[in-house]
């Protein structure tokens, strides 16, 4: 082969080589643009009162004679169902659970003798969705003690009042949709930084809603959340 055709056949070499080159490096960045998206969070908070209230009202009564105290028991129980009806509590929100009487001297290993053998607990129950009206009650817990009836929380710890939010699934779909658009306002404002557009919805996940106390001195005032997961494509 002649020096020429040599050159000539290493000049269209090499001229292959870059153009496969240039062919290969724009396929990559093709499949790469292709590929480019962005994955956002966004978040949708909001506070609510609880709809729903469960009051234990708890009180203990000390004696010899389980008779006499169950009599006393009863006696009690109405009285505090009568200033709960008085209070327009309605009937069906109260329910009165049997009293537990325990044996003091069957627990007590030593030889002390007790004045008072037995401890009885009762426990009345409202579980009202009048939240309000239950909160203005158990400020007037004091009527019940001028009846020789002292409500105690020892049994059921410091926090034996419950609240609930039962409405979350009407406000649901305006949470959904406000963290969807709090999504996408996070999305575009990436795509704007990396000198993107955004594109269409890829992939989107909704999050678990989460009701919580806003805070431990307010249980009555529930915080709602949920958090959304959407990728976006970008062009």
């Amino acid at each position: 082969m002649k020096h020429s055709e040599k050159n000539t056949a290493a000049l269209i070499v090499a001229l292959g080589i870059v153009i496969m080159g240039f062919a290969l490096r724009s396929g990559i960045v093709a499949f790469k643009e292709m590929d480019r998206s962005v994955s956002v969070k966004g978040l949708s908070e909001r506070e609510v009162m609880a709809d729903k209230v469960t009051w234990p009202l708890i009180y203990k009564e000390l004696g010899n004679d389980p008779a006499e105290m169950y009599n006393s028991l009863e006696r009690k129980n109405g009285l505090v169902v009568s200033f709960l009806k008085t209070a327009g509590i309605k009937e069906d929100d109260i329910n009165v659970n049997p009293p537990f009487i325990k044996d003091r001297q069957a627990d007590y290993y030593g030889n002390e003798i007790m004045k008072f053998r037995y401890i009885a607990t009762s426990v009345i129950t409202v579980t009202s969705s009048e939240v309000d009206k239950v909160r203005s009650l158990m400020r007037r817990q004091s009527e019940l003690m001028k009846q020789d009836i002292a409500l105690v929380t020892e049994e059921y710890g410091s926090n034996s009042i419950v609240y609930e939010f039962t409405g979350l699934n009407s406000v649901k779909p305006e949470m959904v949709e406000e963290a969807t658009k709090n999504a996408r306002i996070t999305a575009q404002k990436f795509a704007d930084d990396s000198g993107s557009s955004l594109g269409e919805i890829r992939t989107a996940q909704q999050g678990q809603f989460s009701i919580e106390n806003r805070d431990a001195n307010t249980p009555y005032i529930k915080k709602l959340r949920v958090v959304n997961t959407i990728v976006y494509s970008l062009k």
